[in-house]
């Protein structure tokens, strides 16, 4: 599993503020519908089920909102930063400005997991977050997360 398999350059977003954990989602959604063709509603309403089974803002001000949905037939993600933090319920009760959605398909299996460690990973890193946070440009932060990784498996 590599980024150039998930994430797609136009998947990456700059959000000058989301309003609440649920806007945030919305716009999630927006991403894995324009850039990968999902259903909105589906896309949304998966995300909030698996939010209900317990907040996925992993600390750090770092989330990591992710579901199964309709219509994949691989698993593909969104990446997101945010201007203003939003309150997500997060483990250490921090705000989120990074935020990486992850759609799989509904018979994924271990490839779901897999990209799910994979972007862990890769945003427990301080320096990769601090670069980031430090730039505003959707290519930047593609290929951010791309070095991170290549980074990671030298």
């Amino acid at each position: 599993m590599d980024y150039s398999m998930l994430l797609k350059p136009e998947a990456v977003r700059v959000l000058s503020s989301a309003s609440s954990k649920k806007r945030l989602l919305h716009e999630i959604a927006n991403i894995g519908e324009s850039a990968y063709g999902l259903d909105h509603d589906n896309v949304v309403e998966a995300l909030l089920e698996r939010e209900s089974l317990g907040p996925t803002g992993v600390g750090n001000g770092v989330a990591l909102p992710h579901a199964r949905v309709d219509g994949l037939e691989e698993v593909v993600g969104a990446l997101l930063l945010l201007e203003k933090p939003v309150e997500f319920e997060a483990v250490d009760r921090q705000p989120v400005d990074l935020a990486f959605g992850l759609f799989a398909p509904r018979e994924a299996g271990v490839e779901h997991l897999k990209a799910l460690a994979l972007v862990s990973r890769t945003l427990r890193d301080p320096g990769v977050c601090a670069k980031l946070r430090a730039n505003d440009d959707p290519a930047t932060l593609h290929m951010i997360v791309t070095e991170a990784q290549a980074a990671q498996a030298a």
